[in-house]
């Protein structure tokens, strides 16, 4: 029995929903994309939805181009305690991601399980979490490709996009199923609007962000420390994250925004040297969440963990970020 037919066995209703974490990337709605046409082959409906909202003009691209429709929890009014979600390229339990009305049954990401959550067997129906890819977008391409299941140039191409973007273009975190995976869904992807969402990944005003994380940095040994600026979007906080990590006195990256109710961080490590997902885990322990990948990871600082402080204290509290990473580094 392969992976999705074991998946099948656990849905009991007609209709799912599949929600991807907040702020959602291309991989994670490649993924839901890629699953709903899945569940469609097999007499399944389901609604794709997300909160939070699309802030990168080329994830939104994407969902124009292939057609994707995509739903905020928020505009999902008729959503009951007994309907069945699946979450993709997420868990429970994170900080990226609410718990919506439903039950989360089933599982599919390629991110460790962080400290905070509870065993998956205890969680889920089903689940099929494998920290060891590089994309969740794999992930789904494989279960194409194992239950010879036909896929679409559409669907081929927004999974063959969805690899790229969170692989940094095959260069970040990617296996050898990762690579197996990008190659299959290549050979029936539409390169020409692969090449047109590569190239819109930037827009005018991300300039200011990456402006104003060059002129916060702080390097203390190989590690870097940078302000991306207030409310800064999730995908371009990681993204000026990569690009300080580009710096040859650099081997570890820590980014952060500030927000109305806490700090958003995206860490970068060269794995060979540092695990970004265990340092964050233990340097954000107490007064937040963290982890993610050895190379690539994510946290989350809320205020009330933080007393006395709160988005007008930028240097206290960057201060304390500081001070934690650098602790658990040396």
């Amino acid at each position: 029995m392969t992976k999705f037919q074991e998946l099948l066995k656990y849905i009991t209703h007609k209709h799912v929903y599949i929600q991807t974490h907040n702020f959602p990337d291309p991989d994670a709605i490649a993924s839901g994309y890629g699953l709903s046409k899945l569940l469609q082959h097999c007499g399944i409906s389901s609604t794709l939805c997300y909160s939070g909202r699309i802030d990168r003009h080329s994830t939104a691209k994407m969902i124009e181009l292939a057609g994707i429709k995509i739903y905020n929890i928020n505009d999902l009014p008729s959503v009951t305690d007994d309907d069945e979600v699946i979450l993709v390229d997420s868990q429970k339990g994170n900080s990226n991601i609410i718990n919506m009305t439903g039950e989360e049954i089933i599982c599919i990401d390629h991110h460790p399980t962080g400290v905070r959550t509870a065993p998956p067997d205890t969680e889920y129906r089903f689940y099929d979490i494998r920290p060891e890819v590089g994309a969740c977008a794999s992930i789904i391409a494989s279960y194409f490709y194992e239950n010879d299941i036909p896929m679409d140039d559409n669907t081929a191409t927004v999974l063959c996009f969805g690899i790229r973007m969170d692989t940094k273009g095959l260069s970040r975190g990617v296996s050898d199923f990762d690579m197996d995976m990008f190659y299959r869904v290549f050979k029936h992807s539409n390169h020409g609007v692969i090449n047109s969402l590569e190239n819109s990944t930037l827009e005018f005003s991300d300039l200011k962000v990456y402006a104003a994380a060059i002129n916060s940095i702080q390097v203390y040994g190989t590690a870097s420390f940078a302000n991306a600026g207030y409310n800064c979007p999730e995908a371009l906080i990681a993204s000026v994250s990569d690009f300080m990590l580009q710096l040859k006195e650099v081997d570890f990256s820590v980014v952060y925004s500030f927000r109305d109710d806490g700090v958003k961080l995206s860490i970068r490590s060269e794995d060979a040297l540092y695990d970004a997902g265990a340092i964050a885990g233990r340097a954000l322990r107490d007064i937040g969440g963290g982890g993610g990948h050895a190379s690539m990871a994510g946290g989350f600082i809320p205020y009330d963990k933080l007393p006395g402080l709160g988005k007008d204290d930028v240097e206290d509290i960057s201060s304390i970020i500081r001070e934690r990473f650098m602790h658990e580094l040396n």
